[in-house]
């Protein structure tokens, strides 16, 4: 009876083990690839066409919902909070006074936090200083979901 339980367990540890040891492989093929996207080198966009394409972002509402799609150009700074001095005021309890500012400078769009309670936040990480932002990033600031578009 001890033989039969034996090759029972190796029977089911056996391709157990094959599979753990398949996913940990392609655990580690997922890292190896973030990893190889996050040291890949920044463009350099220094042509003028790069610059051409890049002063044509702008801000589209993700959230809140009422405002989702709606558009916001940066071609002046932008100053996003719930003051009534501000370029943008949106109705938020988790927006500060003067919560961010949306710049344009030498061609990029750019954000930076003016010392809010909450912090502003592209693509879920926190920021301390100005920003560059590109297409497709997502900026948080309070309740408040932008998307960088075109």
């Amino acid at each position: 009876m001890n033989l039969i339980a034996a090759t029972n367990y190796a029977a089911v540890i056996r391709p157990l083990q094959i599979v753990v040891m398949g996913v940990a492989g392609l655990f580690l093929l997922r890292v190896m690839r973030v990893a190889m996207v996050e040291v890949r080198p920044a463009r350099s966009g220094s042509g003028p066409r790069s610059a051409k394409r890049r002063g044509a972002l702008m801000l589209n509402f993700i959230e809140p919902k009422e405002r989702a799609g709606e558009r916001v150009s940066v071609d002046a700074p932008v100053i996003i909070g719930r003051g009534s001095e501000c370029n943008l005021v949106i109705n938020d309890t988790y927006l500060s006074t003067r919560h961010s500012q949306f710049t344009f400078d030498s061609g990029d769009l750019l954000v930076e936090d003016l010392g809010s309670t909450n912090g502003t936040y592209v693509n879920q990480k926190i920021i301390a200083h100005r920003t560059r932002l590109d297409k497709g990033d997502i900026v948080q600031v309070g309740g408040v979901l932008f998307e960088v578009v075109r």
